[in-house]
Parts: structure tokens; C-alpha cells; sequence
């Protein structure tokens, strides 16, 4: 059976998405128009993500999230890059990165973990924005409505976000992605003061929470990512 939406990104290769990319180079011009460029991109998603996610925001948290995010936020080289972090209630630890800097965590990420491990969820996601993954993985569904991502326009995008879900959205980078998305978050976390060793204990008790969950799938957030053991070690070798 064919795979459709975001569980083909990864994988996706070749003529078509080689096509998609130059075609959307082509059409962004400079490093300031494309990142203008996909933040319209992740600003049509998130209106769409809005309007479909229960609003149970809690204020208190997003405070603390925003407060987080800011520290981070600063500690970016590229400060044409912007962000918007918002919290969801979706009832188990996930996030996931829209193109142009809209990061989505789940309340109760914050409730499991400490301040640097959170400052690492946020800082992995901002990592897929700032290295083009999030984009990426958005041209390579199709090479042929590039020039329509960045428009104003907003109706075919409904359709496909009802049809990958929420689940979807957490999934789909290759596990290269997912290492370097480690390394400059981990680095990210340095730079913003908070402590790079948080991003290990994260992933740890992400494994534990996996292992202990009623849950009889486990974290989202982990299914498609590569192993803990693999992660750890990458860091240690080249952020910590």
C-alpha cells in the first residue's frame, strides 16, 4: 500500500523532490525571502492547527513555555528566523515544528519534565526550522503547488492537515534529520544558558515514560525517531 503525508517525507528522494526544492529556491530568491517566505508557509498551517485543537490552553503554562522559548529565541545567530510557541492538550509529551518557526508542545511535557528539559524540546524543534527539515519534508508532498505554499491561500492546506492529523505532524524526519536537530538544539540550550545535559535526561525519561505508559503505543514523539541509546550517544560525541 502506498504511504501518504507526512510518513513519505523521510523517505522521499530524487527527481521530484529535487525538483520541489529547486523550484522553491527559485521562487523565494535570498536566504531572507525564503525564511519570509515559509514563515507564510507555517503561518497558514498554524491558523488552520488553531481552529482544529481544543482551546484548553493553560495560561500559567504558557508563561513559563514563553519564557523558555524567548531565552532560546535569543541565543539564534540567524535573527531573521522568529518563533511562536504555543501549548496543546493533546494529554502526552509531544511537539512538532511548523516551517517558519511555529512549535507546538504539549502541556503535559511540561508537567513531566524540568526547565533544561523542556528548553531541549523546544530548542530540537526550532533545529528542524533553522536546518529546512520542517520545509522540506512540506515540498517533498508535492512538486507541483511550490509556488502556491506561499501564497495568501490556505484551502487545499485544510484538507491535507484534516487528513494527516495531529500524529502526522509529529512524524516523519529521517534520523539524520533527527541527529542534527539534537546536535544545534543541544548547542542552542549552551548558548541560551540553560544546561545541554538536559537534552540526555530528556530523552531518558521519555524512554521510561514509553516503558511505564498505559499508553499501549507509547509517545508519538519517539515512534519514528531513532533509538534513545543512538541519540545519547550522538550527543556526547559531538554536543556535550
Amino acid at each position: 500500500m502506498q504511504e501518504s503525508g507526512f510518513y513519505r517525507f523521510g523517505q522521499i528522494i530524487g527527481g521530484k523532490f529535487n525538483q520541489a526544492k529547486w523550484v522553491w529556491a527559485s521562487f523565494t530568491g535570498s536566504e531572507a525571502d525564503a525564511i519570509q517566505a515559509e514563515y507564510t508557509v507555517g503561518r497558514n498551517l498554524a491558523t488552520i492547527l488553531y481552529e482544529e485543537i481544543p482551546d484548553e490552553m493553560d495560561l500559567n503554562t504558557q508563561k513559563s513555555l514563553h519564557e523558555i522559548s524567548n531565552k532560546l529565541t535569543a541565543a539564534v545567530h540567524n535573527k531573521l528566523h522568529r518563533f511562536e510557541v504555543t501549548t496543546i492538550a493533546e494529554g502526552y509529551p509531544t511537539a512538532f515544528a511548523l516551517p517558519g518557526g511555529f512549535i507546538f508542545v504539549d502541556q503535559s511535557f511540561l508537567a513531566l519534565c524540568d526547565q533544561d528539559e523542556i528548553a531541549f524540546v523546544v530548542a530540537h524543534e526550532m533545529a528542524h526550522v533553522i536546518k529546512r527539515h520542517a520545509i522540506n519534508r512540506l515540498l517533498g508532498q508535492t512538486a507541483l503547488s511550490v509556488a502556491s505554499l506561499a501564497t495568501t491561500g490556505k484551502g487545499w492546506l485544510i484538507a491535507w492537515v484534516k487528513k494527516v492529523g495531529l500524529q502526522g505532524l509529529e512524524r516523519a524526519y529521517t534520523c539524520e534529520q533527527e541527529f542534527e536537530a539534537d546536535v544545534l538544539g543541544s548547542g542552542l540550550m549552551k548558548a541560551a544558558g540553560f544546561d545541554p545535559n538536559g537534552a540526555i535526561r530528556l530523552l531518558r525519561r521519555l524512554r521510561e515514560f514509553n516503558q511505564t505508559s498505559n499508553q499501549t503505543s507509547g509517545s508519538p514523539y519517539l515512534s519514528t525517531h531513532p533509538t534513545i541509546e543512538k541519540r545519547i550517544a550522538r550527543l556526547r560525541l559531538e554536543a556535550l
